[in-house]
């Protein structure tokens, strides 16, 4: 009885190991990855599949994909027949061959059309924005959608409250989507100090719902009346108040206020967030009021996330690499990036083009900063120039394209913004913005430090191993 228990388990085992190999052999894209994983389910009995099973497999697109097939997730805008629909931009005066080929690109891989007729105007930290935000939500007509991953119960927080409250009470339809990750960095909640009021408020995947650490929904909007809209890198919370600190650490950051045609594919977004975490459709005509047309600036809106079918994000921003003819330049919080992004920027720097990255030299995460530092000396022996930007901690993101083409938005340069959060970019065609935000990129470059490669090399080896550990943990970062 024994050896027939000892040769079931042997065989139990064995095919185990058979299946988990197999399916590393057929689903996975890398070789390198599919050998790993092969490996390992062979060479370590039980253990080999069980890691295989828990890490190995992609449960992220998986999921995300399956939230499509049932309809949870509305696909491609499909459901909203804006009543007044921006037309698709004509081409774009003064602009170069190279970039041409970059919205091209976009329109293959984006559903939304580049528009025409847009206007934005940059803020500076919860100082400017947050006043601009407020003075929106207290001129509100009939809606107000808001969508942040993180809302704050501090002070800054309570004045978003009140003014929500006070619009509800009014009249005004207040819908709020809180991301359920995002929405433990503070207590109280949002959701508590709007308890009793007239404002709809819902979490995106709350954390008792298989307590997920990736799907989040990072995505900032705030769209007043379907005519002005708010997007960029910052969360509703006193952590963005600079000139004014309300906290020990602040956050400096940049906010877009938006008009023209494109916030109707900003209301696009946010409302087909809502009907996902709330099953309700809205789709009146009321949400999407003909915009009229005045700024210079052709605008696409980009919301990408682990549902889409493409990785549109990381190929827009490959595409602009290697279409880039002059100059680029890019500030992000978060820099971890895959070997092919890594290839980019190399081959781009190599064929002539300057390319400078700015970082900032204290990271809220200090094991994102770990794992960064292990790239830097790659990208700095082939000449992309690489600065530190002082302290506070700096949470802008901004990607500067030869003077003309830019990109904003809630996605860095790493995996979690590139494959397993939901997120909303900007891409802009306008001299002018783009001349706007390089004048912000040049003053901060202006205070910040440069890198060498001398300096990468001369780490102590201790903290070689240590930031090549964190390393180790870059898909996941």
């Amino acid at each position: 009885m024994d050896t027939l228990l000892w040769i079931l388990a042997f065989g139990a085992s064995g095919t185990l190991s058979l299946l988990a190999a197999s399916h590393a052999l057929l689903m996975k894209r890398d070789p390198r990855a599919a050998l790993g994983w092969i490996v390992v389910s062979l060479t370590l009995p039980l253990l080999g599949p069980l890691l295989y099973w828990l890490l190995g497999i992609n449960r992220i697109t998986r999921t995300a994909r399956r939230w499509q097939e049932s309809g949870r997730r509305l696909s491609g805008h499909d459901a909203f027949q804006a009543p007044h629909q921006a037309q698709p931009a004509p081409a774009i005066a003064g602009d170069t061959a190279q970039l041409r080929e970059l919205r091209l690109l976009s329109d293959r891989i984006v559903t939304t059309s580049l528009t025409a007729g847009n206007s934005i105007a940059a803020f500076h930290n919860g100082d400017q924005a947050y006043p601009a935000m407020l003075e929106e939500i207290a001129a509100a007509h009939h809606s107000i959608h808001l969508s942040s991953y993180i809302f704050d119960g501090d002070a800054t927080g309570r004045r978003f409250v009140e003014a929500l409250r006070v619009a509800a009470a009014r009249g005004i339809e207040v819908r709020i989507i809180v991301d359920g990750l995002g929405e433990k960095y503070s207590h109280p909640t949002a959701r508590k100090l709007l308890h009793g009021s007239s404002v709809e408020i819902a979490r995106f995947l709350p954390m008792r719902q298989g307590g997920r650490l990736n799907l989040r929904n990072h995505r900032k909007i705030l769209v007043i009346d379907g005519r002005v809209g708010f997007t960029g890198g910052m969360n509703i919370g006193g952590r963005h108040m600079v000139a004014r600190p309300e906290t020990s650490s602040p956050v400096v950051d940049m906010h877009f206020k938006v008009e023209g045609p494109v916030v109707a594919d900003l209301q696009k977004v946010f409302l087909e967030d809502w009907f996902f975490v709330t099953g309700k459709l809205h789709d009146d005509e009321r949400y999407f009021p003909p915009l009229p047309t005045g700024g210079t600036a052709h605008v696409r809106a980009i919301a990408d996330g682990p549902d889409k079918e493409f990785r549109k994000l990381l190929w827009i921003v490959m595409g602009a690499l290697s279409c880039a003819g002059d100059q680029v330049r890019i500030m992000t919080p978060y820099f971890i990036p895959d070997r092919a992004l890594i290839s980019a920027l190399i081959t781009t720097a190599l064929r002539g083009v300057a390319v400078t990255l700015i970082l900032p030299a204290r990271n809220n995460l200090p094991l994102v900063h770990w794992a960064t530092r292990s790239f830097l000396w790659e990208l700095l022996q082939c000449g992309i120039r690489i600065y530190y930007q002082p302290a506070p901690f700096v949470h802008s993101k901004l990607f500067l394209v030869d003077g003309l083409w830019s990109m904003i938005g809630s996605a860095n340069l790493d995996p979690r913004s590139l494959r397993l959060n939901f997120e909303l970019n900007l891409e802009i065609f306008d001299r002018d913005f783009t001349a706007t935000l390089e004048r912000h990129y040049l003053e901060v470059l202006s205070r910040s430090r440069e890198i060498t490669l001398a300096e990468m090399d001369g780490r102590p080896l201790p903290q070689k191993l240590r930031d090549g550990a964190a390393k180790l943990l870059s898909p996941y970062l």
